[in-house]
Formats: structure tokens, sequence, C-alpha cells
């Protein structure tokens, strides 16, 4: 039979405060039978507390806060934004389908909010570039993860072969391209507000 959930345990739910709470130990490097010499509180307690078998009360909760030196709203803020994109490596390494053009494949959901924009880049063999690979005003990095990258900037050309990483914080148009015979492709996490010309 299913254990029937309390609105009290359905609305503190979001604020996590068993996790909040093991963490501060974690974080403190303290046992819980350390935290119950501490704090006068039972092991036993503590544990159902850490693990959400048990709702705090307020002085209860005061009490573990001084130990910790945190205040109650370390607990009760609201909970703070909290986005996680997982792309497999299956779908990163495709079909091999369209080889003559740049595939770029998001690791992450540009909405609102967003900050960052990571890509799998992956440039076809040959050092081929179209329009879309030029950026203007290009702040990022760039992690090369097979073959080599030809970055073209202001005149300079720079080539980058795998396992080298380059951070760029420039005003002047950047394009990039295979180096070489092979295909290229990187991992670049761009601010979200990037455009690409075309």
């Amino acid at each position: 039979m299913a254990k029937s959930v309390t609105y009290a345990q359905w609305s503190l739910e979001p604020y996590c405060i068993g996790t909040k709470l093991r963490s501060l130990r974690t974080q403190k490097r303290l046992t819980l039978s350390r935290l119950a010499v501490e704090t006068g509180l039972s092991t036993a307690l503590l544990s159902k507390l850490e693990t959400d078998r048990m709702i705090p009360t307020l002085p209860t909760l005061a009490t573990i806060c001084r130990v910790y030196g945190v205040g109650m709203s370390y607990f009760f803020s609201e909970p703070a934004k909290h986005t996680l994109s997982i792309t497999r490596k299956a779908h990163l390494q495709g079909t091999g389908r369209n080889a003559e053009m740049v595939k770029s494949t998001p690791l992450n959901a540009v909405g609102a909010g967003a900050r960052l924009v990571g890509q799998m880049i992956e440039f076809p063999a040959g050092g081929a570039s179209s329009l879309s690979d030029v950026y203007r005003e290009t702040n990022g990095l760039v992690y090369v993860l097979e073959g080599k990258l030809q970055l073209d900037a202001g005149g300079m050309q720079e080539v980058l072969e795998a396992g080298d990483c380059a951070y760029m914080e420039s005003e002047m148009a950047l394009a990039w391209s295979a180096a070489g015979k092979s295909r290229c492709r990187i991992l670049a996490v761009t601010p979200a507000g990037l455009h690409t010309e075309g």
C-alpha cells in the first residue's frame, strides 16, 4: 500500500530540505554521530530529516542552523533555476550523411534565460567553410575533439589539433573550418546572444 503524502510534505518538497541538510553535513565533514553531539538531537532523528522521512520543526531546524552557521532562509529560499541538458553519444556520432556540409548539434535548449550555448560542430574534410561559419564579436571557448581546426581572424590563421582549446574574446570576424584532409569535430560554448551571419 502506497504511503500517503501530507500537505506539509507536498508543499515543502520543492525546498529539498533533507538534501540541503545532508549537503551541509558533508561539506562540514561531520558524521551523523558528531552532528548529534553538536545539536543534542538523536542520530535517528537527523537521519530521518536528511532522508525526508520526517519534517523538521522550526526549533529543530533553528538548532541545526546554529551548528552550520546558516540562517533559516537557506532552507526556505525559493528554489533556484535548474536546467540539465543531456545529449547522448549516439546522437553526436550521427549517420555520416551530408559529409560535405557543416553539421551543428545543439547540446542544450536555448530559451529565455539561457546564458550559454553548447554545440558539437563537425566540419567536413578538405577545409570547406560556409558563411554560416563566420561570427562577428566572438566570445567563447572551443575544444577540438577530432581532426584539426583552422581559425581565421583578422588576417591571422591558427590551426588547433585534437586536444587543443581556444578561448576567444574578439570584435573581429572569425571564420573556422577543417584543416587538412580529415573532418574536424569541436565542442563550442558561446554566449546565448551570439548570432551567425548569413
